[in-house]
């Protein structure tokens, strides 16, 4: 396991050899959410503790919780690189969207 995963939140894992400590932090939010424990048990029961509690907080505060990985995101490539992508999209009778998806989708798998 490379990520621990709960209620669509995910969280790193990592490990202090100076405080003999596994610790982590929710990934693809603004904000901070962290968690610690002594066993891989511990990290993941906090984990899904500090989420629930966030979670609960926004409820509290009638507040709406981060979305993690929205589905969206800004990509910078060469103009050519964006051409030739667009004109294969357009050949294959897709969208860019669809083209780009289904390319990342492809590498994933490799």
């Amino acid at each position: 396991m490379k990520n621990l995963e709960y209620k669509g939140y995910t969280g790193t894992i990592e490990y202090s050899s100076e405080d003999e400590l596994l610790f982590g932090k929710v990934i693809g939010i603004k904000s901070l959410l962290s968690y610690e424990g002594s066993t891989g048990a511990e990290l993941e029961a906090d984990f899904r503790a500090v989420i629930d509690e966030y979670l609960e907080d926004c409820r509290a505060s009638d507040k709406k919780p981060e979305k993690p990985f929205k589905g969206s995101f800004n990509v910078r490539i060469p103009s050519d690189l964006h051409r030739d992508a667009a004109l294969k999209a357009m050949e294959l009778n897709t969208s860019l969207n669809g083209f780009v998806s289904e390319s990342i989708r492809a590498r994933l798998l490799q």
